[in-house]
């Protein structure tokens, strides 16, 4: 059944609630990681706790320096998200500051990107490719002999382009899954009961590998290294779930109001927050009570992650305006002004003030952005999670006092309202024209305060 248009309604419109699911994938906590494991995994998802890193040695110790007090910071995330048509596994960590001094001000957050070439993987995307090219000749053929018999196709013969952003199901990586990074989302390698080229069946060989993989992981270490004595966090799984966004409830009655309405240039279920019409009112941040709505329908989230998505921003502020510029007024006529009727201006989403990746001058694009939840889950540096279990009415109470600064549970010194993450689209990994097997990134971090 296709998307209903927000903008139209009618009497039957009340009779069909139905919720929508989003593009978008939250991170949510998952209970305290104490698998010494999983701890070393890099294929585990985790808020707080240290690092696991993918390769070793590992990276310099001043990823983590907060760039103004020149102290080490806290990881607050670490996601575990490689991309489906890559060779490299890929991880990315974000550290925060919770220093007082230090909040408002940039780099007091921080982003990273991991990436290590998977040779086993790489050889089984190359024969995954050649079946699907191999698929798609017949196809291809098909639609050539129909384009011959019909001279107005619109396909004109060309295959849609990938998905640069594809990303599989295992995004984060469950705690009982030990998923590991030999075996990525999407693997379908041998579905179609295919051996190997020593003919012998894959998947025991498959199985073997992932077992090699998670020793390798679970052998390595970091206390001989400045990492096993860094600050941190007590460690939590995290796992991810669906965006679901229930529809908006329609009044019969129209109400003509002068509003700014925010575009992000998606239509339909992959609408991250099409903005209907706002109050004409300056006492109203508009911005941040959509904010709040739209963080209110899972209270518990910590992280959105959408890759080459639209972030959902904080508050009307700075940050906002470099991303969603205000268009330009539209000209009016000399005569007969108070009779025109104008309609709203539209902001769209524009990431071309994003500074380039320095390593290949690529654009960056949005990937993730962290929720003040995480601040809340992190409040505690002696507990391991909430303090007692919560409902979810009193967990959505809860994040809205903290959002609106009535909240009386003690906080870190942490006082961002979220924090946007952007990496290279190129997702490169290459040094002087030259690919590299494994590389350390920091990518571009835009924070919305909560000052």
């Amino acid at each position: 059944m296709p998307p209903r248009d927000e903008d139209d309604w009618s009497d039957d419109d009340d009779d069909e609630v139905h919720d929508t699911v989003t593009s978008v994938q939250l991170g949510v906590p998952d209970g305290a990681l104490d698998s010494q494991a999983d701890l070393r995994d890099a294929a585990v998802s985790r808020i707080g706790g240290l690092p696991a890193f993918l390769t070793s040695p590992e990276p310099p110790f001043e990823s983590s320096l907060c760039k103004n007090c020149s102290t080490p910071m806290e990881l607050v995330v670490q996601v575990w998200c490689p991309m489906e048509d890559s060779a490299h596994d890929r991880a990315l960590y974000v550290w925060a500051c919770s220093r007082g001094v230090c909040q408002c001000l940039v780099g007091s957050v921080r982003a990273y990107r991991g990436l290590r070439f998977n040779e086993k993987y790489a050889v089984k995307l190359e024969k995954k490719k050649a079946r699907q090219v191999k698929q798609a000749k017949p196809v291809e053929e098909e639609k050539l002999q129909a384009q011959k018999s019909n001279p107005f196709s619109l396909d004109g013969g060309f295959a849609s382009a990938p998905n640069p952003f594809g990303l599989g199901s295992q995004i984060f990586s469950a705690p009982e899954s030990k998923v590991a990074a030999e075996v990525k989302p999407g693997e379908d390698a041998e579905e179609n009961g295919e051996d190997d080229e020593d003919g012998s069946s894959s998947e025991g060989g498959e199985s073997n590998s992932d077992e090699e993989l998670v020793t390798a992981m679970a052998s390595s270490t970091l206390e001989s290294t400045a990492w096993a004595s860094a600050p941190s966090y007590p460690a939590l799984y995290m796992s991810t779930m669906a965006e679901y966004v229930p529809p908006e409830q329609k009044s019969p009655f129209k109400v003509e109001e002068v509003a700014e309405e925010v575009d992000d240039g998606k239509k339909g279920k992959d609408s991250t927050w099409a903005m209907e019409g706002y109050e004409n009112s300056l006492d109203i941040d508009q911005v941040f009570e959509r904010f709040i709505k739209r963080v209110g329908y899972e209270a518990e989230q910590c992280i959105r992650y959408e890759l080459g998505g639209t972030p959902l921003p904080f508050a009307s502020d700075e940050v906002f305006d470099t991303l969603f510029p205000k268009p330009p007024a539209p000209n009016m006529p000399v005569t007969k002004a108070n009779t025109m009727v104008v309609p709203p201006a539209k902001r769209t989403f524009n990431p071309s003030a994003i500074p380039q990746c320095p390593h290949c001058n690529g654009k960056r694009v949005f990937e993730c952005q962290l929720m003040p939840n995480l601040i809340n889950i992190l409040r505690n540096k002696n507990t391991s999670g909430p303090a007692k279990p919560q409902t979810d009415e009193e967990r959505r109470k809860e994040v809205e006092a903290m959002l609106k600064g009535e909240s009386s549970i003690e906080q870190t010194g942490m006082g961002w309202g979220t924090c946007m993450v952007f990496s290279c689209e190129k997702d490169c990994c290459e040094e002087n024209g030259s690919s590299l097997a494994n590389c350390w990134r920091e990518e571009f971090v835009l924070v919305q305060w909560d000052r």
